[in-house]
């Protein structure tokens, strides 16, 4: 006999699946679009060298030379992932901790990686580049599963850094129940994503024990007061009294940064 309590669970494990799910059609949709303007732009651009070609020598008769630079090219939605990752710049061998500003209070994690080499590195190049600063915690929950999501630059769920990164330290919570979940702690910083390999910029800071699929990539613990701080947000609620929605408390990151511990 399943109790109220774990059909809640369940229910709110599905939600936040179905939700993750419509983001990535999102982005086949945009990818889709991304693609006919692609080569939309690429018949223009053949036409366009053809005729310059088509010249053959400037008034000095010298050849004029093709500035690849200048070619055009399609730019992608932040939520599409057409870009490489950023090459690999960190100490593998390392921890690393990301420090955050926030309308609520400094937020901190530490990130180990020996153990997510890829989402620590992005993450460290990212905030290098200031990414996540003027950006905002866009959603909160408060049933089922409890989690604070960030690191969305269109602040809907849908933004990203155009690239993404692969699915690491799946197993690091252990196997499966039956229910097809693990346990993510309190304190734990997962990565948000799409499906399998699709992560991105947005992750969740888990602010209470919570149920889910062992699919989001765990990379970062937040310290005592960093829980804290997220718990207060979520003992706020959601701005519409709802139990998924955008956190009553704003949440506003105006400065993020990673450094080696």
């Amino acid at each position: 006999m399943v109790s109220s309590d774990q059909r809640r669970r369940q229910l709110a494990r599905e939600k936040f699946e179905r939700q993750q799910q419509r983001r990535e059609e999102a982005r086949r949709r945009t990818r889709r679009l991304t693609v006919v303007i692609a080569s939309a732009v690429a018949v223009v651009a053949v036409a366009g060298v053809g005729t310059y070609l088509a010249l053959g020598k400037d008034g000095d008769g010298k050849k004029d030379k093709i500035d690849a630079a200048a070619s055009p090219s399609a730019s992608p939605s932040p939520s599409e992932s057409s870009a490489p990752e950023p090459a690999m710049k960190i100490d593998k061998t390392s921890k690393y901790t990301m420090s955050i500003k926030t309308s609520q209070g400094d937020i901190a994690f530490t990130m180990d990686a020996a153990k997510t080499p890829h989402t620590t590195n992005s993450f460290k190049s990212l905030a290098d580049k200031g990414f996540f600063d003027g950006t905002k915690c866009h959603r909160l929950t408060t049933q089922g599963i409890f989690v604070l999501q960030c690191g969305d630059p269109k602040g809907d769920g849908t933004g990203g850094p155009g690239y993404t990164i692969p699915d690491e330290n799946l197993t690091a919570l252990g196997k499966a129940g039956a229910d097809g979940a693990v346990t993510y702690p309190a304190g734990t910083v997962a990565m948000a994503n799409a499906g399998p390999q699709t992560g991105g910029s947005q992750f969740f800071l888990v602010y209470k024990d919570s149920k889910l699929a062992p699919s989001y990539t765990p990379f970062g613990t937040m310290d005592d007061a960093s829980l804290k701080a997220v718990k207060d947000i979520g003992a706020a609620g959601v701005a519409d009294g709802a139990t998924d929605g955008a956190p009553k408390k704003a949440v506003d990151i105006s400065k993020a940064a990673v450094a080696k511990s």
